[in-house]
C-alpha cells in the first residue's frame, strides 16, 4: 500500500471529510477521492461510504486507518535510522490539560515553528481519564495529564508515563475567613461548608474526601467545576470552597490556606503508547518538553 494514500484515510478519519483533508494538505478534493479508491484497490476492500452528502470510514476503512498511525510512525523511524540528520516531520496530536498546554507545550510549539516547522502540532483540551482512553483507541499520541499525591493514577503496561512538573495546592476559601494553616486543621474549620471540585475529573474530589475523613467528617460537595476561574468567582461570593494551586494569583476576595502534614501536590506526566517513543516528532516534543 501507498504510505501517502494512508496518509490520506488517516486524516480523513481524523478530519471526517474529504473536503477538510483537501483543505489540510493544500490538494484538490478530487485528488484525495482519486487516491483513496486507488487505496481500496491496494486493500481490496472498501473504505469508505456515502454518509448523506458525505462519507464515512467503512469497518474496514476505521481499523486500516488505527494500522496507518502506526505503519506511518515506522516509516519515519526507519526514515530517520537511514538519514539520522533528516529533519523531523508529521503531524503531532496531543492532549492536555490548560495549565500543561499553558505551561508546557506553547513554548514547544512556539520553538518548533522556528526550528522544525515540518513538525505540526495539533492542540486537543481533555482530563486525564479522557486522554488515557484517547490513547487506547490511538487518536492522540501525546497525553499531558496529572494526578494527585493522595489520589496517584494507576498506568497500566500499554502506556510509558515520564514526570513532569508538579506544583502545591492550597484550599481557596473568602478572603475575610481566619488564616489557618496544616491541612486538617484548615479542612477541619470548614466542614460545614459547601465543597466545589472539578465537574469531569474525580481525582480532586478523592483528595477532598480523604482529607476530609481524615479531619473527621464528610464534606458537602455542591457545586462541580472545571474552570479555575469559575471557581474562584464561586468562592469569592461565598458559595463554597475548594482545591486551588498555591503558586497562581488569585481574584480579589479569594485567599490561599496552605496545605501541609499531608500536603496537596498535582503532579503532571507526559504518556504516550508504549512502543512510540523513538517516532521522531514525538521524540523531539518529549525531548523539549520542560520538567
Amino acid at each position: 500500500m501507498d504510505v501517502r494514500r494512508l496518509r490520506l484515510l488517516l486524516e480523513l478519519s481524523r478530519l471526517g471529510s474529504m473536503r477538510a483533508v483537501a483543505d489540510e494538505l493544500h490538494i484538490t478534493t478530487s485528488t484525495v477521492s482519486q487516491q483513496l479508491a486507488a487505496l481500496a484497490r491496494e486493500a481490496g476492500t472498501p473504505l469508505v461510504e456515502p454518509d448523506g452528502r458525505l462519507v464515512r470510514l467503512t469497518p474496514a476503512g476505521r481499523r486500516l486507518a488505527e494500522h496507518a498511525v502506526t505503519i506511518l510512525a515506522a516509516v519515519e523511524a526507519a526514515r530517520l535510522d537511514l538519514d539520522p540528520g533528516a529533519e523531523p516531520a508529521g503531524t503531532l496530536r496531543v492532549a492536555g490539560f490548560a495549565t500543561a498546554v499553558r505551561r508546557s507545550l506553547l513554548p514547544v510549539v512556539a520553538d518548533l515553528a522556528v526550528r522544525h516547522p515540518d513538525v505540526r502540532v495539533h492542540i486537543n483540551e481533555y482530563e486525564p481519564l479522557e486522554m488515557i482512553d484517547l490513547l487506547a483507541s490511538d487518536d492522540i499520541d501525546l497525553a499531558l495529564t496529572y494526578d494527585y499525591n493522595l489520589a496517584p493514577i494507576a498506568f497500566d503496561r500499554t502506556v510509558e508515563y515520564t514526570p513532569l512538573w508538579s506544583t502545591a495546592w492550597s484550599l481557596g476559601v473568602p478572603a475575610d475567613h481566619p488564616p489557618l494553616r496544616g491541612s486538617l486543621a484548615v479542612f477541619g474549620h470548614y466542614r460545614s461548608h459547601d465543597w466545589i471540585v472539578n465537574s469531569r475529573n474525580t481525582a480532586d474530589e478523592q483528595v477532598v474526601r480523604i482529607l476530609g475523613s481524615m479531619a473527621g467528617f464528610e464534606p458537602r460537595v455542591v457545586h462541580r467545576i472545571d474552570s479555575l476561574e469559575l471557581v474562584q468567582d464561586l468562592i469569592a461570593a461565598g458559595l463554597g470552597v475548594g482545591l486551588l494551586p498555591a503558586d497562581q494569583p488569585t481574584r480579589a476576595g479569594v485567599a490561599l490556606l496552605p496545605l501541609a502534614a499531608p500536603e496537596v501536590d498535582l503532579r503532571s506526566y507526559a504518556v504516550i503508547r508504549r512502543g512510540r517513543a523513538d517516532w521522531p516528532p514525538l521524540a523531539l516534543v518529549l525531548r523539549l518538553l520542560p520538567v
